[in-house]
């Protein structure tokens, strides 16, 4: 549940920064939006949230 609300609290921010720039429009935010959940209802969503969890053991697990 931490790792999903992080995710989704980062790609929150840097679309607020692309549009800020003005390298997205607003119209391809809501079209990538729409993307994200039209893939949630897919069959490739568990595959994605695997990977989204192995990549945040590996960054966990490194210390500096």
């Amino acid at each position: 549940m931490a790792v999903s609300i992080s995710v989704g609290l980062l790609l929150l921010i840097l679309a607020v920064v692309v549009l800020r720039h003005g390298r997205m429009k607003v119209s391809h935010a809501v079209i990538c939006g729409l993307l994200g959940f039209y893939l949630a209802s897919t069959s490739v969503a568990p595959t994605i949230h695997n990977g989204m969890t192995a990549t945040a053991d590996i960054v966990s697990g490194i210390h500096p």
